[in-house]
């Protein structure tokens, strides 16, 4: 019979499934301990992603008022040109969205039209799987944002993608690292984990697989002291308003001077799954959304780091172009996406989607792919000179950075 090591299986478990325990969420075993020095660093420039999740109404949030179709599809809840925040002479913002609004006219916030994928799902599970992968219809096991760290960051790397949520997303799921996941950070301790098996057994009589959990212990232990003493010693004089979207939490370990590169965090809950009565919901989510991220950028800029900093948005897909008999929207296609930054070229990108060519389903067909956005972001912005190696093909990049 074969010889199972039980400590050698929960070793390969931990790396494949990037878990320390459900009490506390997802740690990194970081072998080479925190050393913390920002000189170490090539680049200091830091991405966080933040997932509207439940599939963001994208035309009652950028409202092309000057077209008349929009108004045919959604007679009853199409956003009149007086309800709007104009932003040009074509397009509005939800009236709710005074945040955004500043942002986008301060020229450090980008519009992207018509995102979507080829064979679109309505599924909200199979759409935001094709999402955190960056490889729709494939069942890829690793997340784009773990797969961008694999490669923008040497294995070992200390606190490389911090993930703000009660599980892992998909997304930051990795090869060679584990992220870092919580979700309240003062009570963010390690315990009732397998690496207890390994308490009692002396160092000189560990294996190779005993000694990787004391080891992964140790950092997780230490990892969890970081978290808690960044948030305890955070404070912000900024309003995030009446839902921060874990924002604050992601702001504390950027002021504490933590290495991350990459951070991702969401809108939980399927909140924009807007089917009934859509219209006092959906303006209530985007005030929340649009005043957390201007806040967040406030933030950034107090703290001096707003230069290094840039926020991706998106959602699994956005609604069906007409109304519902229930004064919402149903599952749709393509969407907008918003691209936020001081070395963010503010404005316009991408195709708006035809309101009166759609697809056979009666949705709108997408014009820009996804994973051209994540090219530009990782080439342009995260200075990795191929994002191929991420997205594992060539997408053309959109010129998004100053």
């Amino acid at each position: 019979m074969k010889h199972i090591d039980v400590f050698d299986t929960q070793r390969r478990n931990l790396l494949r499934l990037g878990a320390f325990g459900s009490a506390y969420g997802l740690l990194a075993p970081f072998m080479g301990g925190f050393a913390f020095a920002r000189e170490a660093m090539a680049d200091n420039r830091i991405l966080v992603v933040l997932e509207l999740s439940g599939g963001n109404d994208g035309l009652n949030t950028v409202v092309p008022f000057r077209n008349d179709d929009y108004y045919k599809l959604r007679p009853s809840i199409g956003l009149k040109e007086n309800e709007l925040r104009k932003i040009d002479a074509d397009y509005g913002l939800n009236s709710n969205m005074a945040g955004m609004e500043k942002l986008y006219k301060d020229g450090r916030m980008a519009i992207i039209h018509g995102v979507g994928y080829p064979q679109p799902s309505f599924s909200h599970f199979n759409s935001m799987a094709y999402w955190h992968t960056a490889e729709p219809n494939s069942g890829a096991t690793y997340g784009w944002v773990g797969r961008l760290a694999d490669v923008l960051l040497p294995k070992g790397t200390p606190y490389p993608i911090v993930n703000v949520d009660a599980t892992q997303s998909l997304a930051v799921r990795s090869r060679q690292h584990v992220p870092v996941v919580f979700d309240d950070p003062a009570r963010f301790v390690p315990k009732g984990t397998p690496f207890d098996a390994t308490e009692g057994i002396s160092e000189a009589a560990m294996n190779e697989s005993q000694s990787f959990l004391r080891d992964v212990a140790r950092s997780a232990k230490e990892a969890s002291g970081k978290v808690r003493d960044a948030w305890q010693k955070y404070k912000s004089p900024i309003d995030y308003g009446l839902v921060n979207l874990d924002l604050p939490k992601v702001a504390s370990l950027i002021e504490a001077r933590m290495p991350t590169r990459l951070y991702y965090t969401s809108f939980r809950n399927n909140a924009f799954d807007t089917h009934v009565q859509q219209a006092n919901l959906h303006a209530r989510l985007l005030t929340y959304f649009s005043d957390a991220v201007h806040a967040f950028m406030q933030d950034m800029e107090r703290i001096g780091r707003a230069d290094d900093v840039m926020v991706l948005v998106f959602s699994e897909f956005g609604r069906r172009a007409a109304e519902n008999s229930n004064s919402g929207t149903d599952h749709g296609t393509a969407n907008v996406m918003f691209a936020i930054g001081n070395g963010v070229k503010g404005g316009h990108y991408g195709t708006p989607p035809s309101l009166t060519n759609l697809d056979d389903t009666d949705n709108l067909i997408y014009t820009t792919d996804f994973r051209r956005v994540i090219s530009s972001v990782v080439e342009d912005w995260l200075k990795y000179p191929s994002a191929q190696d991420v997205l594992n093909e060539k997408f053309e990049k959109i010129g998004l950075f100053a």
